[in-house]
C-alpha cells in the first residue's frame, strides 16, 4: 500500500497549527508539512512541527511498560504494570494515609486531551492535598491575578493581535516560544502585519531577543522590576489625567489610585533601569492609541512580583480602555467550555503546604515546596508521587534537591514515553502511545486563541493490539488511585452522568429541565469511546454547541471531526466579560486587598547590585521535551551563559572560556559566551537542559547534555501571592574556571 496523508494540530507548543501528516505503510510519519487548509495557521509551521515524524518515530520512545527492580528497568506487561500501581499505591495509603501520595502533572498535559480530562479525576480519586503540577513553574500568577480581579482562574485576557494598533509586550519572545497563554500562529507574520497597517510594537526584555528585534522599539528592563515599571505607568495615568472612565462596572478605582500615588517614573527608574521621561512617553503612547494591548508572559510570571506584574498589566488595560474591547486585551470563548457553568468567587488559601505553610492556589501546592515534603519527616510527609507528563528534575527550582528528594521515595509511577531525569526514579513507568497514534483536541490550550476556532484531529494511526490509549491508562490510573480495579470506561460514564445531571439543573443551560437519561442515549447513539463522548457532550453544551437538539446547525463532535477536518473558525473575538464575571460582588475588583499589601514589598526594593541569572528560549526547544530529536539540538542551540561584553571584560572571561556559575542553592560550570543583547548586571542560561544524569535513555539528548539552570535557581525564592518559583532575577555570581 502506497503512502497516505492525515491531517492534526500539532502538540509540541501553544500555537495550534495545523500539520499536514505522510505515513507510510508501516505507520511511519515519513513527511510533515503545515496545512494550508487549515483558517487559524494557514500553512505556517515551526522547526519543532516540522520535525513531529522524528519525534512520533524516536526509536528511545518507550513502546511497553518498564517495572524498576534491583535498580534496573525492564519491559513488562501492562496487566503486570497496573497490578503493581494498584498494589503499592495501596499500600502506601495504608501506611500514612492519602496525603503521603503526591501527584505532579507536567507542562505536555496541557497538549492533550487525555491529561485535563483525567487529571482531576486521578487527584479526586486519591483524595490528596499535595497536588504539584508546572503551572507554579509557570502562570500560576496569571491565574491567580484573574481570579481575584475577574472571580474565574481561567479568565485570562490575551491580546487581539490582529486588530490592535499599539502592542506593549513585556517578558514575552514569541518568536522563540511561538507565544504563550495567547495561542497565535505565525506570531511572527501577526506582529509584522501590526506594524504594517501603522501600528507599533513596544518590547520590554533584559535581553534584545529575536521578538525585540522585530519591535519598533526595544526597552531594557533590570529582571524582576516589571511590576515596578507597570506601576508607574498606572502612577502616569492617573497623575497626567490619561485614564478613562472604566467600561466595566470597577471597585476600588479610588484605592488603586492612592496605592500608586507614591510609584512615580523618577522612583522606579532606578530599580528598572529604564529613565522616567522614558516611562511617561509609554504611558502617553499606550493611552493615545486607538486600541491598545498591553500583554506580559514568562518573564513577569516567573518572578518574586509575579503576580503584580500580572494584575497590573490588566489594570493598564482597564485604565486605557482597552479590556474586553476590539483590538484590545479580550477573552476568547472556546467551544468546549458552556458560559452557563456555575462558578464560585476565586479564593486562595483553603489550605497550605505542611512544611512551610505555603498557601494553596487554583486547587495546588507550589512545585518549590515538593521536596520540602517529602524529605520532612512527620504526618502527611509525601511517601509515593505520580507524575504525568514532566520532568520536575530539570524544571523545578533547586532540581538538584528534588532529584535526590525522589531516590527516597517508597513509590514513584510515571506517565511518560521516555526514561528521563524524572522517571528514572520511577518503579513503574507507563509509556502513552505516540503522537500519529493519539486523538488531539486542546481542552486547556483553546482557552487562550486571539481568533475563535476549535479542530478535531483523530489518531492517524491505529493503536496495535493490546496497547491502552493515553485516556485508557489515565483512567486505569483513577481508578486504581481509588482502590478498585474496575473496568475504566464506568470513569466516563459517571463523569457524563455527572455533567449532564448539572446541565439540566442549570438556567441558561440549552438543556436546562430535560431529562439526563434522555442526553445519554443521545450520546451513546453516536458511538465511540469515553473519551469522545465526553468531547462531544462538551461540544454540544458549549456556546457554540447544537445544544442536544436546541440549535440544529450548532457543533457536535462528529460535524467538527466530518465537516471540518481542517478545524472551524469561529470568528474574531468578541466582548463577553458580563458571561465570565463571577466575583462576589458581581464587579471588576480593580484593587484587591492582599494584592495592595503586596505592593509594599515592590517599595522596598533598591537599586540593584550584583549580577542576576535570567532563562532563555530556544525556537528549536520546548523545556525538556525535544533534546532527544537529533534536528533540534544542532546550531544555535547552544547551552551557554550568555553575559554583557562589559561584564564579560570585569570578570576576565572571554567567548568560549569555562565559567562557574553560583547560588545560594548550588553551582554549575558552563561556557561563556559575551553578548551585547544582555543588558550588564544580567546573565542568560536556557531551560531545560542537564541530561547528564545516569539511568536515563535518551541517548541523542545524552550526546548534547547541556548544563541544568536549575541547579542554580532557589526553591525558597517564590512570588508570595501565587506560589510561582522565581527563574528570572536569581542572584549569582560567575566567575572565571581555571
Amino acid at each position: 500500500m502506497s503512502s497516505r496523508t492525515a491531517h492534526r494540530t500539532c502538540p509540541l507548543c501553544e500555537a495550534l497549527c495545523g500539520l499536514e501528516l505522510t505515513i507510510d505503510a508501516a505507520g511511519a510519519v515519513t513527511g510533515v508539512r503545515g496545512d494550508r487548509d487549515d483558517p487559524f495557521s494557514k500553512g505556517f509551521i515551526c522547526p519543532k512541527g516540522a520535525t513531529l515524524g522524528r519525534l512520533d518515530g524516536d526509536p528511545d520512545r518507550l513502546a511497553a511498560p518498564l517495572l524498576r527492580t534491583g535498580g534496573a528497568h525492564a519491559e513488562t506487561t501492562w496487566e503486570q504494570a497496573f497490578a503493581t500501581v494498584g498494589r503499592e499505591l495501596a499500600a502506601v495509603i495504608e501506611r500514612h494515609g492519602r496525603d503521603a501520595v503526591a501527584v505532579y502533572i507536567g507542562n505536555p498535559t496541557a497538549h492533550s486531551i487525555a491529561g485535563p480530562l483525567y487529571g482531576a479525576a486521578i487527584i479526586k480519586a486519591l483524595g490528596t492535598r499535595n497536588v504539584y503540577t508546572a503551572s507554579t513553574a509557570d502562570q500560576m500568577p496569571k491565574h491567580v491575578s484573574s481570579g481575584y480581579l475577574f472571580g474565574d482562574p481561567l479568565a485570562v485576557p490575551v491580546p487581539d493581535l490582529d486588530r490592535t494598533e499599539h502592542l506593549l509586550m513585556l517578558g514575552a519572545n514569541p518568536l522563540e516560544s511561538n507565544g504563550s497563554l495567547c495561542s497565535a500562529p505565525d506570531f511572527p507574520g501577526r506582529l509584522k502585519a501590526i506594524r504594517a497597517r501603522g501600528g507599533k510594537v513596544t518590547v520590554v526584555d533584559p535581553r534584545r531577543t529575536r521578538t525585540a528585534e522585530l519591535a519598533d522599539e526595544h526597552v531594557f528592563i533590570r529582571p524582576g522590576t516589571d511590576a515596578h515599571l507597570l506601576a508607574a505607568l498606572v502612577h502616569t495615568l492617573f497623575a497626567e489625567d490619561l485614564a478613562v472612565t472604566p467600561a466595566q462596572p470597577v471597585n476600588g478605582l479610588d484605592d488603586l489610585r492612592a496605592l500608586v500615588a507614591d510609584l512615580s517614573p523618577e522612583r522606579v527608574a532606578p530599580v528598572t533601569g529604564i529613565p522616567a521621561d522614558d516611562i511617561r512617553r509609554m504611558a502617553r503612547e499606550l493611552a493615545a492609541a486607538g486600541r491598545a494591548a498591553v500583554y506580559g508572559r514568562m518573564g513577569t510570571c516567573t518572578q518574586s512580583f509575579g503576580t503584580l506584574s500580572s494584575w497590573l498589566v490588566d489594570v493598564l488595560n482597564i485604565l486605557t480602555g482597552n479590556l474586553d474591547r476590539e483590538g484590545g486585551a479580550m477573552f476568547p470563548r472556546p467551544a468546549h467550555r458552556p458560559v452557563y457553568r456555575k462558578r464560585r468567587p476565586f479564593t486562595t488559601g483553603r489550605w497550605s503546604s505542611r512544611v512551610r505553610g505555603l498557601p494553596e492556589t487554583n486547587g495546588e501546592l507550589p512545585v518549590a515546596t515538593l521536596a520540602d515534603e517529602i524529605e520532612t519527616p512527620g504526618e502527611g510527609q509525601i511517601k509515593a508521587l505520580i507524575t504525568i507528563g514532566g520532568n520536575p528534575v530539570l524544571s523545578a527550582p533547586n532540581g538538584t534537591r528534588l532529584d535526590a528528594a525522589l531516590a527516597g521515595l517508597e513509590f514513584v509511577v510515571s506517565v511518560d514515553p521516555y526514561l528521563n531525569e524524572t522517571t528514572r526514579h520511577a518503579h513503574v513507568i507507563l509509556p502513552p502511545p505516540r503522537p500519529a497514534q493519539t486523538p488531539h483536541y486542546d481542552l486547556a490550550l483553546l482557552g487562550f486563541t486571539v481568533r475563535d476556532y476549535a479542530r478535531y484531529s483523530p489518531a492517524a494511526v491505529p493503536l496495535p493490539d493490546g496497547r491502552p490509549s493515553e485516556a485508557r491508562i489515565l483512567a486505569r490510573l483513577a481508578v486504581l488511585a481509588s482502590g478498585m480495579d474496575a473496568d475504566p470506561t464506568a470513569l466516563d460514564d459517571m463523569i457524563i452522568a455527572s455533567t449532564l445531571e448539572k446541565a439540566v439543573a442549570a438556567p441558561g443551560s440549552p438543556v436546562f429541565g430535560r431529562e439526563p437519561a434522555e442526553l445519554t442515549k443521545l450520546l451513546a447513539a453516536e458511538g465511540g469511546t469515553g473519551t469522545e463522548q465526553r468531547l462531544d457532550m462538551m461540544l454540544r453544551l458549549g456556546p457554540y454547541g447544537e445544544g442536544f437538539g436546541a440549535d440544529p446547525g450548532g457543533l457536535t463532535l462528529a460535524r467538527l471531526r466530518d465537516d471540518h477536518p481542517h478545524g472551524i473558525d469561529l470568528g474574531p473575538l468578541r466582548p463577553h466579560l458580563d458571561e465570565l464575571l463571577c466575583t462576589e460582588s458581581g464587579r471588576v475588583e480593580l484593587c484587591p486587598p492582599a494584592f495592595a499589601a503586596d505592593v509594599d514589598r515592590l517599595r522596598e526594593v533598591a537599586a540593584p547590585d550584583g549580577l542576576v541569572l535570567i532563562g532563555r528560549r530556544h525556537l528549536r526547544s520546548n523545556n525538556s521535551w525535544l533534546h532527544n530529536v537529533p534536528e533540534l539540538v544542532r546550531g544555535s542551540n547552544t547551552c551557554t551563559l550568555q553575559l554583557n561584553p562589559d561584564d564579560a571584560e570585569r570578570i576576565g572571561v572571554a567567548a568560549g572560556d569555562g565559567v562557574r556559575v553560583i547560588s545560594r542553592t548550588g553551582v554549575l560550570e558552563a561556557v561563556a559566551e559575551p553578548n551585547d543583547t544582555l543588558m550588564p548586571g544580567v546573565v542568560s542560561l536556557p531551560h531545560g537542559w542537564g541530561h547528564d544524569r545516569p539511568g536515563t535513555r535518551t541517548r541523542v539528548a545524552t550526546a548534547h547534555a547541556g548544563v541544568s539552570a536549575n541547579s542554580v535557581t532557589d526553591e525558597q525564592r517564590i512570588d508570595p501571592l501565587s506560589g510561582n518559583a522565581v527563574f528570572n532575577g536569581v542572584p549569582v555570581t560567575v566567575e572565571p574556571i581555571g
